[in-house]
């Protein structure tokens, strides 16, 4: 677990604390000059981040008067971990350490003898004394820059990841959109020249009749196979949707072109949402389709209603009278309407009935986002 780092404004006060007391413990309160230098350097420190050059020139005059350095260091400390002007940093390690080896004498300066093995031996001291919160102060710069840099490179990877899942993406969207204009469409259209030459050609009235809803539901087919291959080929763009998309106005057209006996009741303002709307048409859509698949022959009711402020649908079929013919399928239609139904709140339940029929029932809130 990674260490908590103390808030700054805590930090701020434990260091100006520190320096006060360094100020009380290395100055005597009678050099008024001496102290004077000793507190402007320590009550400096709360210019550290805004004016860090301008913190260390107020508290240096104290290395020159006093023994009290801890404010001097901390703010070359914060100079360092906040500039990259290395020979600034050079330079005022350097004058600490002449202020620090400097005993001063109003009004003339005492300066160390240089010739001296124990005066070489402080001044050593007092130049490594400078230099650690230099160094210091620069390895917490670097660690911050790796910091920033690393972020950098994790968001550069991250964004990576998305264009490269998006390419592929887009690449799987065109090779379903080539299939479906390819093969799909190519026997749809043959569907639908085979239904007009059934309906030229037989003179059964009934036999005309299913042909020509044989011809007119393949071309609405290929109509929305073209809207889809476009949506498709539309890859990396923003989402398009089908246009346009049905409304409870068109659940009529919809029901009397099922070629299902059915009934139904529909009571609900059309002023709902657009979301609304067309997950009833769906719901009616898809039921309808599973009847006609499974239950040939069999009634329909639908419910359609608004209750509360919530949406219910109700598909009920009787038992089918034949035999189901074998036809291809997904099995992801009812998933897509728990998924639609879950986007707004709501449920979808489905089973069979006591009668042999089957039942499904949609329930969400009226007044979702669209």
């Amino acid at each position: 677990m990674t260490p908590r780092r103390p808030p700054a404004p805590w930090l701020d006060a434990a260091l100006l604390a520190a320096a006060l007391l360094d100020v009380w413990v290395h100055v005597d309160p009678g050099d008024r000059i001496a102290m004077a230098c000793a507190l402007l350097g320590a009550f400096a420190l709360v210019l550290r981040h805004r004016l860090p050059l301008l913190t260390y020139l107020l508290a240096l005059p104290a290395t020159f008067v006093t023994d009290s350095v801890f404010a001097t260091l901390a703010a070359l400390y914060t100079l360092a971990s906040l500039s990259r002007r290395r020979v600034l940093l050079a330079g005022c390690a350097a004058v600490f350490t002449v202020g620090d080896t400097t005993a001063w004498s109003w009004p003339v300066p005492e300066f160390a003898d240089p010739t001296d093995a124990a005066t070489l031996i402080t001044i050593t001291y007092s130049l490594a004394t400078a230099t650690a919160p230099v160094f210091l102060g620069q390895l917490v710069q670097a660690r911050r820059e790796l910091g920033l840099r690393l972020t950098e490179i994790t968001e550069a990877r991250e964004h990576e990841r998305r264009l490269l899942a998006q390419n592929v993406l887009a690449k799987e969207r065109a090779q379903l959109a080539r299939e479906m204009h390819d093969v799909v469409s190519h026997q749809v259209s043959l569907i639908a020249v085979r239904a007009g030459a059934l309906q030229v050609g037989n003179r059964d009235p009934e036999a005309k009749e299913a042909a020509a809803d044989i011809r007119r539901l393949a071309v609405q087919t290929l109509d929305e196979l073209r809207h889809m291959v476009g949506v498709l080929r539309a890859a990396g763009s923003r989402p398009t949707e089908l246009t346009p998309q049905p409304l409870l106005a068109d659940l009529p057209q919809l029901v009397d072109g099922s070629g299902i006996e059915a009934e139904l009741r529909a009571e609900l303002p059309q002023e709902l949402p657009p979301a609304v709307q067309r997950a009833v048409y769906r719901t009616v859509q898809e039921a309808l389709t599973n009847i006609r698949k499974h239950a040939p022959g069999s009634r329909a009711a639908i419910r359609i209603g608004q209750q509360d402020g919530t949406v219910h649908v109700v598909v009920v079929n009787s038992a089918p009278q034949r035999p189901a013919l074998p036809l291809p399928g997904s099995h992801h239609g009812l998933v897509g309407l728990r998924q639609r139904a879950e986007l707004l709140g709501g449920s979808v339940s489905a089973g069979p009935t006591l009668d042999g029929g089957y039942e499904l029932r949609l329930e969400f809130p009226a007044q979702d986002a669209s």
